[in-house]
């Protein structure tokens, strides 16, 4: 007899023991497919890679001239001079048809145009048209190469050239501070290591009186320098050093620089 009152709970469904592990395959299976793509796409990758390569120096060859290798001279007389295919510090030189292979001393390299030494330039002055070149600086007491022209100092009036390691002293035209960057002479307001009041020995006044001679000359005015051969004159408040031209002087009276004959002698 069934008693039809009586409670009969319901077994629990036992979940599946495969479902976990279908979870499991299905990312094994997304992680397979993800290799294998990967592997696929390697090939594919550096296939273009290598394209990409071979523009590149195909594009640098159409930039740039392509020379070629000399094994003996053109002509057979006179004096030639040819560019190496492939660095930028050896040359080909052609005397009287005799071929020789030069190297440029250290600090130089090879233009065909500069002629520091041995046809050689400086090599910031270069364009080695995307060959090879190689500088080793050998750091001799004041020259880091060989052969160059380097500061001695953040605000100074001269430079050092070297060559073959030994410095010699050349001084700027007055008035003016060696600036590395441009390797030459160049006004010290234009240095952010230098003062060019400090430098130059003036300060140029805030205002300038309207009725002075000075006025005149503005927005860049003229004051006397002590030295009848030059002047001072202000841009953008900064004091500048200016030179007369040959055979003429600085007349304080005028501001201008004159013919001798016409300026009194103050010195």
């Amino acid at each position: 007899v069934v008693d039809k009152g009586a409670y009969h709970p319901t077994p629990p469904i036992k979940q599946s023991q495969s479902c976990g592990n279908s979870s499991s395959v299905n990312i094994m299976w997304v992680a397979s497919l993800l290799l294998v793509c990967l592997i696929a796409r390697a090939p594919a990758q550096r296939l273009k890679q290598q394209k990409q390569q071979q523009q590149q120096q195909a594009e640098a060859q159409q930039q740039y001239p392509q020379y070629p290798e000399i094994t003996a001279c053109p002509e057979q007389y006179g004096l030639q001079l040819y560019h190496h295919p492939l660095s930028c510090n050896q040359f080909y030189k052609c005397a009287n048809g005799t071929l020789t292979h030069e190297t440029c001393e250290n600090g130089l390299l090879f233009d065909g145009k500069g002629a520091v030494h041995n046809y050689c330039n400086y090599y910031w002055a270069v364009n080695c048209e995307g060959r090879e070149h190689e500088l080793i600086a050998i750091r001799s007491g004041e020259c880091e190469y060989s052969f160059g022209i380097f500061s001695v100092g953040p605000c100074e009036s001269y430079y050092n050239k070297c060559e073959y390691g030994e410095a010699v002293a050349n001084p700027c035209t007055p008035g003016l501070a060696y600036d590395d960057r441009i390797h030459g002479c160049n006004w010290p307001d234009l240095l952010e290591t230098c003062n060019p009041e400090e430098f130059v020995g003036f300060k140029c006044p805030a205002q300038i009186d309207p009725s002075s001679l000075a006025y005149k000359f503005l927005p860049f005015p003229r004051f006397p320098s002590g030295d009848c051969s030059r002047y001072i004159t202000c841009v953008n408040g900064y004091p500048r050093l200016i030179g007369c031209g040959d055979y003429t002087v600085f007349n304080e009276d005028t501001l201008t620089c004159e013919d001798p004959e016409f300026v009194p002698k103050k010195w």
